[in-house]
């Protein structure tokens, strides 16, 4: 595209330090804002590591509230991660108000047929941006996003634009910090899902009938067990045969979008399943008897523990911090608070190493520079469009194994960041403002503003880019300290 990162960040470097001088878009700007508590040493700290993995993005004012939680810093943070695993029915007032404007979330799954497909994947991905940059329960978010990659439904295909947002309110958000195995029941009945990996088509009404196998491969594969996880295409084929006869109404038929059983479409014989007998004639006891035993397989504990240091510790995750997270999870028959605390609690994601180690996926990104900058947004056009042109927009990667969660995907969308810096700098982004002027007061100045977006103190390169009078924010928005967590 012609621009280096040096070019499109010199090139709003007046109009940034303009918009600081005048406050937000040119208006005369307000009284300062109270000064917010920001780092003070020269490396990441434990404070700032616990709130740049276990939240989008570290807010002004979030260290001192964590901070104020107890005398010593190791019992503020315990508190602090308490209070996340167990988020209360209200959230901050100006994302609740900006959520109420989106009309079309909290409709029945059958109503939202009256709505036109892009409006509703207008609204959920705006309402995915909203609380990911607004919501004072940040670890919820995040394993909003963890459980939406793991059970990632494409919402262009077929019937799932008009029923993905009800999967994504019942089946994802309601049991993100709940227990794994009722997050993967709501999943297998999931509307949604039954469309996505064609669990709906799968039936056996005769012996020469051939189960549809998709939706079985993807439980084991990607949900449960893992591709490593021991299991084999003879067992595939036994879970299609547990899951036959479960279908969804579709838009054409009366009661759209509710999800029935279909004895004369099932396959009632007997079934082995990892060496485990299930059936005969269980009928719909044959899914319960399946998702008991994929559930509680030693293969799932460590697919999950997995996916989850992945998240929260390093891309390649150590197995030792598997071992133990796997075993939290086991022991607590999946329960993914005891298995979160688990894993904040283990020596690797305590270790200083993987502090500002992991590469921000795009959407984190966006979310952090929206939520670190105290931005008023309305998650709008113009940030979907950026999340667009990074890969990453909100329910629509295309294959079933969701997006990765690696640097090595993603190091491709470096001139789009920097491009968000410098549009969110200089308000240029139609929707959403930052009072530039504000944020610098808040952090006690320049260094202090270096400190809060960097999790640290600034080194001296970083200090030499800070003065070199191309845009404070907009440096700090897309330097490297910032891109990672």
């Amino acid at each position: 595209m012609g621009l280096s990162r040096r070019g499109v960040l010199v090139a709003g470097g007046a109009a940034v330090l303009s918009v600081a001088a005048r406050g937000r878009f040119g208006r005369a700007a307000a009284a300062p804002a109270p000064v917010f508590a920001v780092p003070s040493a020269t490396e990441v700290d434990w404070v700032e590591h616990v709130l740049g993995r276990c939240t989008f993005g570290v807010a002004p004012g979030d260290r001192e509230r964590l901070l104020a939680l107890a005398p010593r810093t190791e019992d503020a943070t315990d508190r602090w991660i308490d209070q996340q695993l167990a988020p209360g029915p209200d959230d901050a007032p100006e994302l609740t108000r900006r959520l109420g404007r989106l009309t079309s979330l909290g409709q029945p799954a059958g109503e939202l047929y009256e709505w036109k497909p892009e409006v509703l994947l207008r609204e959920l991905s705006s309402a995915a941006v909203l609380r990911a940059a607004g919501s004072r329960w940040q670890l919820r978010e995040v394993m909003v996003d963890v459980w939406s990659d793991h059970f990632n439904i494409d919402a262009s295909k077929g019937e799932c634009a008009w029923l993905k947002p009800a999967d994504d309110r019942e089946v994802i958000r309601r049991h993100a910090l709940g227990r794994f195995r009722d997050l993967l029941a709501a999943s297998a009945l999931s509307p949604a899902m039954l469309w996505y990996l064609d669990g709906r088509a799968n039936r056996r009404a005769s012996d020469a009938e051939r189960p549809n196998e998709n939706y079985a491969r993807e439980l084991l594969e990607l949900h449960t067990l893992g591709v490593d996880g021991g299991y084999s295409q003879a067992d595939v084929m036994e879970v299609a045969r547990c899951l036959t006869g479960w279908t969804v109404r579709d838009r054409h038929r009366f009661g759209k979008a509710r999800v029935e059983f279909e004895p004369a479409l099932h396959d009632d014989g007997e079934k082995r399943v990892l060496g485990r007998r299930i059936g005969p004639g269980g009928g719909p006891a044959d899914l319960e008897a399946l998702l008991d035993l994929v559930a509680a397989h030693h293969s799932t504990a460590r697919h999950v523990a997995t996916r989850l240091c992945r998240r929260f510790i390093a891309d390649v995750p150590p197995a030792r911090a598997i071992d133990v997270v796997a075993a939290a999870f086991q022991a607590s028959a999946g329960d993914i608070s005891t298995t979160l605390r688990a894993l904040f609690r283990n020596a690797e994601f305590r270790s200083p190493a993987v502090r500002r180690a992991k590469l921000k996926r795009p959407f984190h990104a966006v979310a952090s520079a929206l939520r670190s900058t105290g931005a008023r947004t309305d998650g709008g056009a113009p940030l979907l469009e950026l999340l667009r042109s990074m890969g990453q927009t909100p329910f629509q990667y295309p294959t079933p194994e969701g997006p990765p969660d690696v640097a090595g995907s993603w190091t491709g969308t470096m001139l789009w960041r920097w491009r968000l810096a410098l549009a969110l700098s200089r308000g240029e982004l139609a929707g959403t403002s930052v009072d530039v002027a504000e944020l610098t007061a808040g952090a006690g100045g320049l260094d202090g503003l270096a400190a809060h977006l960097l999790g640290r103190r600034p080194d001296a390169k970083e200090r030499r880019a800070l003065s070199a009078g191309s845009g404070p924010l907009a440096v700090l928005l897309a330097s490297p300290g910032f891109q990672r967590c």
